[in-house]
């Protein structure tokens, strides 16, 4: 599945891109792993907020860091 390149305005970002679905985001980190976040795993208020983010292009790796680390469903 296609992914949306993040745009890293902060400057260097451990995330390279992402995929929003309704009710989840997965996020690619420089690693080469995909992290899918859902609202089962994460929470609602915390996916959407990571959505909020990732569509910004600034502060999404901050985030998953400080709040949601190993808050995720699945990764590949």
């Amino acid at each position: 599945m296609l992914m949306t390149v993040y745009r890293r305005l902060g400057g260097e970002s451990g995330v390279l891109a992402y995929r929003i679905a309704a009710t989840a985001i997965s996020v690619k980190f420089v690693d080469g792993k995909i992290y899918t976040y859902t609202y089962a795993s994460a929470g609602r208020a915390k996916v959407e907020q990571m959505k909020l983010l990732a569509r910004a292009g600034q502060g999404l790796s901050t985030y998953i860091n400080k709040y949601v680390r190993d808050d995720y469903a699945t990764v590949e």
